[in-house]
Parts: C-alpha cells; structure tokens; sequence
C-alpha cells in the first residue's frame, strides 16, 4: 500500500468555484523526499486551497511506472509520468514489456502539466578514486529503484557515454529511493543517483557530515549519447558550488528531462480545466525559494512532447492562456 505523505495530503478549503459536487482526487507520487514528489503534493495543496468542492489526496511512495497502469485502470486519478516512460508503456516496452495490457491503458492516461525533472546527479563521497562515471567498473551504484524511469534513464546514460552495462560491468543494487538513499549515506554503496532540482534536499543532508563529488563522463558525445538522448531527453548539468561540502570546482555534464502529472482520460473535462486554471492561477502562492518553483513555466506544462496528450480539459485552459 502506498504510504500517505506526512504533511502533504492536501485539505478541504474556503474557496470559490464551479465545481458541481464536491470531489475527492487520489495522487499517487514517488518518495515524498525527492524534489519531484514535492512539486505535486504543492500542486495538490495549491489547487485544494483554492478550488471549492475538490480535495487532492497525495500519497507518496512506489514507482511511477506502476501508478500509471493505476490511473489508466481507475484505480488513481492522477500520477507522475514522463515523454520516455509513456512511450514505452504506449508501445509495450521495457518495463511494460510483460504487462499486455499496457498499450491499451496508455489510451486511458493524459497529461496535465508537464515540468522539469533536474539534472542526474551520480554522487561518490569526496575522497572516492572514482572520478568520472568511466571508472565505475566492479562499483556498487544505486541507480534507482529497479523497473522504474530513473533506473532505466540513469542506466541508459552509463552505457551510452561509457560503454558499462548495469549487472555486468558493475552492480546496481536492489532498493527502493529511501533505502537506496541510506546505503549511501551508511557507506555499504559506491555511487549514488538521483536526478533533481538544484539544491536537492538528499544533497544538502549528506553535506551537512560529509563531503560530495559528482560525476560525469569522460565524454558526452557520440551517436550513442544522441540515440539515448533523443528528442525527449537534454543534455544538463550540475553546477560547481551548489553544496557547502561539494569538491567539484568546475561544472559536470549530465542529462534532464521532462516529467508530468498525468491525469484519467475519462476524467471530466470541466474538474481537469478547473484544476488546471486554479494551481496556475495562484502560483505565486508557491514561495520563490522553491528550486523547483523558479523552472515551472505555462507554456513548457503545455509543450507537445513524446505520444502523451494533454487531457481536454487542460489543453483548454492552456489555449486561454496563450500557451498553445
């Protein structure tokens, strides 16, 4: 069972809108500690604060690939997603390779927003004599939980500008994002994965009793860097100087992508255009501290990329605003 996010669940409100009955919208999300879990539980407090007659329910743990087949079947009502992961799960790859059925609940999940994922952090302690993501050979890494987005992208990054292959050159362990997290933190793995927007609270943690190093490759170019990359995936980087204990004194190539709130297709238009229209327009009442706050932007929610589409109701409200 998915654990609900201690201080996250959204509550009722005082607030003025068109919804016909009050509403009650389960959210699935990954771990409440990752940056991405935290910009959705904020959409669901922006939108129930503010929308009379809808109460977002946000819980946290699990991976995204999973509460997708959950929406699609009516189970949730809304769910992470992303460009790469919702291709896959359309064409009944990867992870959903042994899931018939995906291709058809593809068609029963749409988009709401789309939003920054953050840059792929691969972390060794400072004092670690790996110093680019070629010298990880016999290394214990946590890529992410297994059968998950961030498994499979930090995985395929690896192998595209290095050649090592998960499970062969190198172990990537079993774990979920907490404990995979802990392993580090305790010392019993290598290298530690996390993508995220700059400063990461799981970042700022370990600096606070030990210094960090990231990682990049050797060397970001070549076909198979582009094939990985293609048109959903970018190149990114993590700065020098984001944490008191980072050694890093020049900036580290790594990759970005997008990741989304997906939504029921079946959902009714008019509660999509209202959630939608109700977390945008009160924006500002997400505090400008907020890393991730500062990258939310109307017309890249809207943007057309990979298969996904956008549920009617919000492509609706991102007509009227411009953004399409």
């Amino acid at each position: 069972m998915l654990k609900t996010i201690t201080g996250m669940t959204a509550g009722l409100v005082l607030a003025t809108s068109a919804i016909a009955e009050d509403k009650t919208l389960k959210m699935a999300t990954i771990a409440p500690s990752l940056g991405q879990a935290v910009t959705m539980a904020t959409f669901a407090n922006v939108v129930t604060d503010n929308l009379d007659g809808i109460e977002i329910e946000v819980s946290g743990g699990g991976a995204a690939t999973l509460h997708m087949m959950e929406v699609a079947r009516g189970n949730l009502d809304l769910s992470m997603t992303s460009p790469v992961v919702y291709n896959l799960m359309a064409g009944g790859k990867a992870m959903y390779k042994g899931q018939p059925d995906a291709p058809e609940l593809a068609e029963n999940l749409q988009l709401l927003m789309w939003f920054p994922y953050g840059a792929y952090h691969f972390a060794v302690r400072a004092d670690s004599d790996i110093e680019f993501l070629d010298d990880i050979e016999g290394a214990s890494v946590f890529l992410g939980p297994q059968g998950g987005g961030a498994y499979n992208a930090s995985r395929g990054w690896i192998e595209a500008t290095t050649g090592l292959v998960a499970g062969e050159d190198f172990d990537a362990i079993k774990a979920n994002w907490q404990t995979g997290f802990q392993a580090f933190m305790d010392g019993k793995i290598d290298v530690y994965v996390n993508g995220c927007l700059d400063p990461c609270g799981n970042f700022i943690q370990f600096t606070e009793t030990e210094d960090i190093r990231f990682l990049g490759p050797e060397s970001d170019q070549g076909e198979a860097v582009e094939k990985f990359l293609g048109k959903w995936r970018y190149r990114g980087e993590v700065a020098a100087g984001l944490y008191g204990g980072q050694k890093n004194e020049t900036a580290v190539i790594s990759f970005d992508t997008a990741v989304g709130i997906a939504v029921r297709a079946d959902l009714e238009e008019e509660t999509v255009y209202q959630i939608t229209k109700t977390f945008w327009d009160n924006i500002d009442q997400v505090t400008s501290d907020a890393p991730w706050a500062k990258a939310l932007d109307v017309k890249f929610a809207a943007s057309k990329r990979g298969l996904m589409e956008l549920h009617p109701g919000a492509a609706r409200y991102y007509k009227e605003a411009g953004a399409m």
